[in-house]
C-alpha cells in the first residue's frame, strides 16, 4: 500500500478524536495527537503539563521576538517541534492518523494526504460537551466557543488559509447529521477509494 496520512481537524465538541482514533484502528495506523506532546516534553526536558499548556497555543506577540531567526517564544518552538516531527514521519514513508497541527497545510505536499474537517451543529456539540466534561449547558457552549477561538488562531497564525475553511481539506462532514459510527464509516469509504486511486 502507498503511503497514505489521515489529516484530521475538527470542532470542538464534533467527536473529531474519536473518529480520527477509530480510523486509526480500522486502518490499522498510528496516531499522532497527545502522543506528539510526550515526545516534545522529553526533548525539551519539561513535564507533560507544561508542554500540554502551550500545545496548539498561538505566541502572545507582546512577550515574543526572534533573535537570529530564534524565535523566544515557547509557543513557537513547541509548534515548530510539532511540525517538524510530523514533517519527519511523513518523509520516512510512514503511514499514519495525525489531529489538528496544522497537517492539512504542513503535509499537503505528499500526495497520499487525505484531509478532513469534523464539524458539528452547536446544539449536539452542547449535549456531547456536557456529558464528557460533566458541564452545565451554558457551560459547555461557552467551553466549545473558547476551545475553538484557541484553535482558530493558532491556525491562522501558522497557515495563510483558515481554519475550517471547505476548501483547504478534502471532505468536510458534519457528524452530527449520521452520528459518530457512520459518520467514520463514510470517511472510510472514502479513503479506500482514495487508497485505490494512489494505486
Amino acid at each position: 500500500m502507498s503511503q497514505i496520512i489521515i489529516s484530521v481537524g475538527r470542532e470542538f465538541g464534533s467527536g473529531g478524536r474519536v473518529i480520527a482514533e477509530e480510523l486509526a484502528k480500522r486502518f490499522e495506523l498510528p496516531i499522532y495527537d497527545r502522543h506528539l506532546i510526550t515526545e516534545i516534553a522529553q526533548r525539551m526536558g519539561m513535564t507533560i503539563d507544561s508542554v500540554e499548556k502551550y500545545n496548539e497555543t498561538p505566541k502572545n506577540v507582546f512577550l515574543s521576538r526572534r533573535v537570529k531567526g530564534y524565535s523566544n517564544s515557547i509557543e513557537d518552538n513547541i509548534s515548530e517541534m510539532q511540525f517538524d516531527f510530523l514533517e519527519d514521519k511523513a518523509k520516512s514513508g510512514e503511514s499514519f492518523v495525525v489531529i489538528g497541527r496544522c497537517s492539512e497545510t504542513k503535509l499537503k505536499k505528499y500526495p497520499g494526504l487525505i484531509s478532513f474537517f469534523i464539524l458539528g451543529d452547536m446544539d449536539k456539540k452542547i449535549e456531547r460537551v456536557k456529558e464528557v466534561y460533566e458541564l452545565s449547558e451554558e457551560d459547555a457552549k461557552r467551553f466549545i466557543l473558547k476551545k475553538d477561538k484557541k484553535r482558530k488562531r493558532y491556525h491562522n497564525y501558522h497557515c495563510q488559509g483558515k481554519w475550517g475553511d471547505s476548501r483547504l481539506y478534502d471532505f468536510s462532514i458534519n457528524s452530527s447529521k449520521l452520528g459518530i459510527d457512520k459518520t467514520v464509516d463514510i470517511i472510510e469509504e472514502y479513503i479506500k477509494a482514495r487508497i485505490e486511486e494512489l494505486g
